[in-house]
């Protein structure tokens, strides 16, 4: 390298000049740091992210949750805006929380992720957690500038000269040299109406609009749709969106119409109910208007790595493990089937399934479907018998679930036992992980460890890290499991006379 590479002399004594003093095999920039001109924030920490932080589309209270910005995925406007802390952890906050940021909440700025190409995305002022740190304007007009210099790439160039470091820390990212007048030019020419509101074509981010069509992932959308779940954009009018999201949102509210009404959709026709693909059609078709057409149908198809096959068996065979891929292992919609390709599998809306709503899918839907398959079975039909048998099965674990005896129960380690649920009685509030644990837990009807489900979702329940302190409720559970007191264990059963004899002695 020495015979080809050109040689670069830097004096020993202008390092003092540096931020910092720190070294720097590159020339000084003649430009002020961009630390003259705004200032970058290190975020919240909740001390229990496992058990504080959970994604926008495992909660229906809204209300009690709020927005955290995590770290984008992505170099794009918005992008990271997917989780929720519960409101009382910032005027409550629990021991080993750092509550970090104030400054920058309420303020428009950049969030930053802090590895690899640096991704950024607009931030509107939400909370933000300790791995993403935000930069925030002193003149808020100077964001664009902020973004174009971004945008261009010499941002993260400048910045890797600053540190090359592979995580860099909240200090770091305003100590690069700024030139505000020609970023300032450069954003008056590219953005003069100034930087687009937000707007997302992504169903995991809470601004996204809810309609099928200009998705990302229309099927999933559709499906989610039609078993009644609408996104939070949708019901916030005060959320500060583009005006082309809100008039995606008018138009996803015309399909209302095809919601299922308790958030049961059997994929076989049951009942008086169609079949799931038969309503799924009819909503894509509503969605898409004129522009809606076999093409259109073989097209998502395609999409979803199901060219050539039809949307049945799409619904039957692939939507819950691409749900699961697609909403981060914490699924919304779950896929209850008795393990035979052509048996009884219903689409479950999660925030919907209560006590009653499991009783209706056992005793209504499930129930009517035995008793077919037995009329089936006493006039000989092929496969009849087969049917009614892993129909009668899985009734039994469904059953299970709904008692709720060890070991398929509802363990959540920050719950005292007197305030642990006695038989299928979920906490949404608790997340997707800690409630579908028994559906997992009873035996397999298919896919090893996938219980009652389609397809089993990477969700484990091993310890969490950090400690728990001493007034936690199960602080001296971890030596039964060969750990140490305040381990914080989830994979922890209760019988249903342990959890009574608990409440009575509250009570």
């Amino acid at each position: 390298m020495l015979k080809t590479v050109e040689m670069f002399k830097v004096a020993q004594r202008k390092q003092l000049l540096n931020p910092d003093s720190a070294i720097q095999m590159y020339a000084s920039s003649s430009h002020s740091l961009l630390s003259n001109y705004g200032v970058c924030y290190q975020g919240l920490s909740t001390g229990d992210s496992a058990r504080y932080l959970l994604c926008n589309w495992e909660v229906t209270c809204r209300k009690a949750w709020n927005w955290i910005h995590q770290s984008p995925s992505e170099k794009t406007y918005y992008s990271g805006w997917t989780h929720v802390i519960p409101a009382s952890i910032i005027g409550n906050p629990p021991l080993g929380a750092a509550i970090r940021g104030r400054e920058a909440w309420n303020k428009h700025g950049i969030v930053f992720g802090q590895m690899g190409s640096i991704p950024a995305s607009l931030a509107n002022g939400e909370y933000f957690p300790d791995s993403t740190p935000m930069l925030v304007m002193k003149n808020s007009k100077d964001i664009s500038a902020l973004w174009c210099y971004y945008e261009s790439g010499q941002y993260v160039v400048d910045l890797r000269k600053a540190n090359s470091k592979l995580s860099l820390n909240n200090g770091y990212f305003t100590k690069v040299p700024f030139d505000l007048d020609h970023w300032t030019k450069v954003a008056a020419e590219k953005y003069p109406n100034g930087l687009p509101k937000p707007y997302s074509d992504d169903p995991t981010q809470w601004i996204f609009y809810g309609h099928p069509q200009p998705s990302t992932d229309p099927l999933q959308v559709a499906v989610a749709r039609l078993l009644g779940y609408t996104w939070p954009a949708e019901t916030d009018e005060k959320m500060e969106l583009s005006d082309e999201a809100r008039e995606w949102i008018v138009r996803s509210q015309t399909l209302s119409a095809h919601a299922d009404d308790d958030g049961i959709v059997c994929i076989p026709p049951v009942g008086q109910e169609s079949a799931a693909s038969d309503r799924l059609l009819n909503l894509l078709a509503a969605a898409y208007g004129d522009a809606w057409s076999n093409d259109t149908l073989a097209q998502l198809l395609n999409n979803a790595d199901h060219a050539g096959k039809s949307l049945e068996t799409w619904l039957r065979e692939k939507f819950f493990a691409q749900h699961c891929k697609r909403f981060g292992n914490r699924p919304f919609i779950w896929q209850v089937w008795d393990g035979l390709s052509d048996g009884f599998s219903a689409l479950v809306n999660y925030h919907k399934l209560d006590y009653k709503t499991l009783e209706s899918l056992i005793y209504t839907y499930l129930g009517d479907w035995i008793s077919r398959q037995k009329r089936d079975a006493e006039n000989r039909v092929d496969g009849a018998q087969e049917k009614l048998a892993a129909a009668e099965s899985l009734k039994k674990r469904l059953e299970l679930i709904l008692e709720g005896e060890a070991p398929y129960d509802i363990f959540v380690r920050w719950k005292s036992i007197a305030a642990q649920s006695i038989g299928w009685h979920p906490d949404l509030n608790d997340g997707v992980r800690m409630n579908i644990r028994p559906f997992l837990s009873v035996p397999d009807v298919g896919k090893r460890g996938a219980g009652v489900l389609r397809d089993k979702p990477n969700i484990k329940w091993e310890k969490d890290r950090g400690a728990d302190v001493p007034s936690a409720p199960w602080y001296n559970l971890g030596p039964e499991y060969g750990g140490n007191k305040g381990d914080r264990i989830n994979d922890h059963h209760l019988s249903l006379e342990e959890k009574r004899l608990a409440r009575d002695k509250t009570s």
